[in-house]
């Protein structure tokens, strides 16, 4: 392939529209030993590309270590589950069930926490692609003040589990269990940072769940669900005063109890 009539501002364009590592190595491999100085320049940047997408893929695989080691002791259908929303004075408590494909492609994987908004919505929508099944689970704030939050995180979990077609052999929850669940469960403490298929899951309930409290915001202006989605904030706390709780708010959360007495 001989790229050196070709201008340097189109073979940017190329490089840049080019999403196939196949396609980058070829292009790198013509552009190595082009006379033009910002020509090799370019060539450098797709291998330095190519490198960092391989790291990747090795991140994105060893978040998967212990799935592949279920799968080879026997399972055939490994959940990852996780729940969010345990903090917030008000909404529901979110879970999500899921159950990906044996090869995935998700680079960018990671604890939802850590993602931003634009690259937790990318990745829900490879997770859902990329899914054999998933299924969500929420649990009211009603609910939430009968239950208390830690018992209604684990059954927003326990409803999306049980709601998951195709049904898990085996569930990974991040450093709980699940009550009421037929297959074995591993917990892992930090599983929303360390295991793949329960980070899939926390990205699927906190994209879920943020597009709901965004729902909701309209619903019930004034308390700026939309940008908080429920959290403490001193926005939050000051329309709680001005206000008072509104129907989705957890009664039984002291800031909100506070606004009622205040």
């Amino acid at each position: 392939m001989d790229l050196r009539r070709v201008p340097l501002a189109k073979l940017v364009a190329r490089a840049r529209d080019t999403s196939s590592d196949a396609r980058r190595r070829r292009l790198a491999g013509a552009l190595r030993d082009d006379p033009r100085a910002g020509a090799r320049r370019l060539a450098e940047q797709l291998e330095r590309a190519l490198a960092d997408a391989r790291e990747e893929r090795r991140r994105v695989a060893r978040l998967f270590a212990r799935r592949r080691r279920l799968m080879r002791a026997g399972a055939r259908c490994v959940a990852g589950v996780d729940e969010v929303g345990m903090g917030p004075l008000a909404g529901p408590v979110v879970a999500a069930a899921v159950v990906l494909v044996e090869r995935v492609e998700l680079p960018g994987l990671d604890d939802s926490k850590r993602l931003d908004r634009a690259s937790r919505e990318a990745l829900a929508e490879r997770v859902r692609e990329q899914a054999l099944g998933f299924a969500l689970g929420e649990v009211s704030p009603a609910e939430v003040d009968r239950l208390n939050v830690y018992r209604a995180g684990l059954e927003a979990m326990r409803r999306a589990v049980v709601a998951l077609a195709p049904a898990p052999d085996h569930v990974l929850v991040d450093a709980r269990t699940i009550p009421d669940v037929a297959a074995p469960q591993t917990a892992i403490v930090g599983g929303d940072a360390s295991d793949g298929s329960i980070a899939a899951a926390s990205i699927l309930a906190k994209v879920h769940r943020d597009a709901l409290m965004r729902r909701l915001d309209g619903e019930h202006p004034g308390y700026g669900f939309a940008r908080h989605k429920g959290y403490a904030t001193r926005a939050h706390l000051d329309a709680l005063r001005r206000l008072g709780p509104c129907p989705i708010h957890r009664r039984s959360f002291a800031p909100v109890v506070q606004g009622v007495l205040f």
